[in-house]
Protein backbone atom coordinates (compact mmCIF):
# COMPACT_ATOMS: atom_id res chain seq x y z
CA UNK A 1 0.00 0.00 0.00
CA UNK A 2 1.55 3.40 -0.75
CA UNK A 3 0.16 6.49 0.98
CA UNK A 4 1.40 10.30 1.01
CA UNK A 5 3.72 11.62 3.23
CA UNK A 6 3.76 14.93 4.40
CA UNK A 7 6.77 16.49 6.54
CA UNK A 8 6.56 19.20 8.56
CA UNK A 9 8.94 21.41 10.68
CA UNK A 10 7.88 22.23 14.17
CA UNK A 11 9.24 23.88 17.05
CA UNK A 12 7.87 22.16 19.88
CA UNK A 13 8.34 18.26 19.01
CA UNK A 14 6.41 16.98 22.42
CA UNK A 15 3.28 19.49 21.97
CA UNK A 16 2.90 18.93 18.20
CA UNK A 17 3.45 15.05 18.95
CA UNK A 18 0.69 15.54 21.23
CA UNK A 19 -1.76 17.75 18.98
CA UNK A 20 -1.54 15.20 16.17
CA UNK A 21 -2.20 12.09 18.24
CA UNK A 22 -5.49 13.62 19.48
CA UNK A 23 -6.00 14.55 15.64
CA UNK A 24 -5.25 11.44 14.24
CA UNK A 25 -6.37 9.15 16.88
CA UNK A 26 -3.03 7.80 16.45
CA UNK A 27 0.22 7.03 18.83
CA UNK A 28 3.62 8.02 16.94
CA UNK A 29 5.29 4.61 15.32
CA UNK A 30 8.40 6.35 15.60
CA UNK A 31 9.84 8.82 18.02
CA UNK A 32 13.91 10.16 18.07
CA UNK A 33 15.77 13.25 18.99
CA UNK A 34 13.89 16.30 17.16
CA UNK A 35 11.93 13.13 14.86
CA UNK A 36 8.43 11.54 14.88
CA UNK A 37 6.88 9.84 12.29
CA UNK A 38 3.25 8.61 12.09
CA UNK A 39 2.04 5.75 10.50
CA UNK A 40 -2.07 7.16 9.85
CA UNK A 41 -4.33 4.27 8.54
CA UNK A 42 -7.53 6.63 7.72
CA UNK A 43 -7.17 8.13 5.77
CA UNK A 44 -3.65 6.84 4.83
CA UNK A 45 -0.97 9.05 5.48
CA UNK A 46 2.50 9.27 7.05
CA UNK A 47 2.95 12.02 8.94
CA UNK A 48 6.77 13.21 9.61
CA UNK A 49 7.49 16.15 12.29
CA UNK A 50 10.91 17.46 12.43
CA UNK A 51 11.90 19.95 15.19
CA UNK A 52 13.99 23.34 14.44
CA UNK A 53 14.19 22.83 10.52
CA UNK A 54 12.96 25.48 8.48
CA UNK A 55 10.23 27.65 9.87
CA UNK A 56 8.00 26.13 12.78
CA UNK A 57 4.45 25.19 11.07
CA UNK A 58 6.56 25.10 7.53
CA UNK A 59 6.55 22.39 5.20
CA UNK A 60 9.33 20.63 5.01
CA UNK A 61 8.73 18.14 1.79
CA UNK A 62 6.43 16.01 0.48
CA UNK A 63 6.39 12.70 -0.26
CA UNK A 64 4.46 8.87 -1.55
CA UNK A 65 6.04 5.88 0.62
CA UNK A 66 5.63 2.95 -1.32
CA UNK A 67 6.69 -0.64 -0.74
CA UNK A 68 9.60 -1.28 -2.28
CA UNK A 69 12.78 -0.46 -4.22
CA UNK A 70 11.42 -1.45 -7.44
CA UNK A 71 8.33 0.92 -7.09
CA UNK A 72 11.30 3.70 -6.16
CA UNK A 73 12.94 2.53 -9.44
CA UNK A 74 9.86 2.42 -11.91
CA UNK A 75 8.67 5.92 -10.55
CA UNK A 76 12.01 7.26 -11.59
CA UNK A 77 12.06 5.96 -14.84
CA UNK A 78 8.46 6.99 -15.10
CA UNK A 79 9.64 10.41 -13.87
CA UNK A 80 12.58 10.81 -16.54
CA UNK A 81 10.38 9.28 -19.15
CA UNK A 82 7.91 11.97 -18.48
CA UNK A 83 10.98 14.33 -18.63
CA UNK A 84 11.47 15.45 -15.11
CA UNK A 85 14.85 15.81 -13.48
CA UNK A 86 14.78 13.56 -10.88
CA UNK A 87 17.64 12.65 -8.33
CA UNK A 88 18.18 9.02 -6.94
CA UNK A 89 19.34 8.15 -3.39
CA UNK A 90 20.31 4.47 -2.67
CA UNK A 91 20.97 2.61 0.49
CA UNK A 92 20.67 6.12 2.76
CA UNK A 93 20.53 6.88 6.29
CA UNK A 94 17.14 9.22 6.59
CA UNK A 95 15.24 10.33 9.35
CA UNK A 96 16.51 6.91 11.72
CA UNK A 97 15.65 4.85 8.19
CA UNK A 98 17.80 3.16 5.79
CA UNK A 99 16.17 4.02 2.70
CA UNK A 100 15.99 3.96 -0.96
CA UNK A 101 14.38 6.96 -2.85
CA UNK A 102 14.15 9.02 -6.17
CA UNK A 103 13.92 13.20 -5.45
CA UNK A 104 11.71 15.51 -7.95
CA UNK A 105 10.60 19.16 -7.41
CA UNK A 106 7.34 20.94 -8.56
CA UNK A 107 7.63 23.69 -10.60
CA UNK A 108 7.19 25.85 -7.89
CA UNK A 109 10.09 24.18 -6.31
CA UNK A 110 8.48 21.81 -3.61
CA UNK A 111 10.27 18.77 -3.28
CA UNK A 112 8.58 15.14 -3.58
CA UNK A 113 10.13 12.04 -2.58
CA UNK A 114 9.29 8.50 -3.71
CA UNK A 115 10.88 6.08 -1.32
CA UNK A 116 10.37 2.62 0.52
CA UNK A 117 11.59 1.92 3.89
CA UNK A 118 14.35 -0.48 3.66
CA UNK A 119 14.84 -0.90 8.07
CA UNK A 120 15.38 1.08 10.87
CA UNK A 121 18.77 2.78 11.49
CA UNK A 122 20.14 5.10 14.68
CA UNK A 123 21.54 8.76 13.67
CA UNK A 124 23.75 10.81 15.77
CA UNK A 125 22.06 13.21 18.37
CA UNK A 126 20.72 16.28 15.95
CA UNK A 127 21.89 14.86 12.74
CA UNK A 128 18.65 14.41 10.56
CA UNK A 129 19.80 15.69 7.63
CA UNK A 130 23.56 15.19 6.10
CA UNK A 131 25.54 17.89 5.41
CA UNK A 132 25.93 16.40 1.49
CA UNK A 133 22.88 15.90 -0.31
CA UNK A 134 24.64 14.37 -3.23
CA UNK A 135 25.60 11.17 -1.18
CA UNK A 136 23.09 10.80 2.26
CA UNK A 137 20.68 13.88 1.61
CA UNK A 138 17.54 13.40 3.93
CA UNK A 139 14.20 15.55 4.93
CA UNK A 140 14.91 19.25 4.84
CA UNK A 141 17.93 18.77 2.70
CA UNK A 142 17.82 16.90 -0.87
CA UNK A 143 20.23 16.58 -3.93
CA UNK A 144 20.89 20.04 -6.09
CA UNK A 145 18.86 18.64 -8.85
CA UNK A 146 20.58 21.39 -11.13
CA UNK A 147 23.95 19.35 -10.47
CA UNK A 148 23.79 16.47 -12.97
CA UNK A 149 26.26 14.32 -11.14
CA UNK A 150 23.46 14.13 -8.41
CA UNK A 151 20.82 13.26 -11.16
CA UNK A 152 20.23 10.59 -13.04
Amino acid sequence: MSRVQLALNVSDLQSAIGFYSKLFATAPAKVRPGYANFAIAEPPLKLVLIEGAGEPGSLNHLGVEVEGPELVGAAQARLGGEGLVTAAEEGVTCCYALQDKVWVDSPDGTPWEIYTVLGDAEMQAGQLRASQPSSAACCADRPDLADQSACC
